[in-house]
């Protein structure tokens, strides 16, 4: 008994197994200590805790692992870490997808634009591809050459992270690809005393406000940056 007993920890504590539970369940779940060894021994030190502290970490490792996308669109590559972070966990999670990661062309100044450290962290990667433009039309574009069946996109928004281009991103989403699931970055919320930019949380608020049922927030809200999935309830009614 004591042998199957370690031998059953050894198989919960594997990397490789999956941490999804109760797939078959309304509710949105994940085994958090799967995930959190995964993040301690694989993610951390590849990526640090900046942008993405610990709890974030787990939310984006939870939407991948969970959701199974057959297509990650993302935008605001800068150097890769999200990117990066997408990469390692289909990588560890045996998960069949294709990350694209769009940020604005090298000639367009902005203050967070990493110039040519664009992308490095996940340039040359297998099954990651990098692109410029805008991020929500480059994102609708590739949308419309995918082929078959089986299209399951998850989106990351991590732009500009004004109230009226987070609205823009999510109506834009939720219009063209009623079937996906969205991640967006930067939606900590604070009263007006901290001076901090809450136009992410207001966007996502307002774009949500009147589809009651169709979604499930799943929030990491505890403190800065705040990150927001926006998961497509699969018991919801188109």
């Amino acid at each position: 008994m004591i042998r199957l007993t370690k031998r059953y920890l050894s198989i919960r504590c594997s990397l490789h197994e999956s941490p999804v539970r109760n797939n078959e369940c309304a509710e949105f779940e994940i085994d958090k200590w799967v995930l959190s060894k995964f993040i301690i021994k694989r993610l951390v030190p590849i990526v640090g805790i900046h942008p993405f502290p610990l709890d974030e970490l787990l939310l984006l490792a939870a939407a991948v692992t969970k959701i199974q996308p057959t297509h990650i669109f993302e935008w605001g590559t800068n150097i890769g870490k999200s990117a990066r972070i997408f990469f390692e966990t289909i990588k560890s999670f045996n998960i069949n997808t294709e990350i694209h990661s769009i940020d604005l062309p090298d000639d367009v100044s902005h203050v967070e634009h990493p110039g040519a450290k664009r992308g490095i962290l996940v340039r040359g990667l297998k099954g990651v591809t990098l692109h410029t433009g805008d991020g929500l039309d480059t994102s609708l574009n590739l949308c419309k050459m995918v082929s078959g069946t089986k299209f399951t996109p998850l989106f990351f928004v991590d732009g500009d992270h004004s109230y009226n281009s987070v609205k823009r991103d999510l109506q834009g989403i939720i219009t063209h690809v009623p079937n996906a699931h969205i991640l967006v970055h930067d939606t900590f919320n604070q009263s007006e005393e901290s001076g901090y930019n809450t136009g992410p949380y207001q966007a996502v608020c307002d774009t949500l406000s009147l589809m009651s049922g169709k979604y499930q927030i799943i929030a990491q809200g505890t403190g800065l940056p705040g990150l927001t999935l926006v998961w497509h309830r699969p018991d919801s009614v188109p």
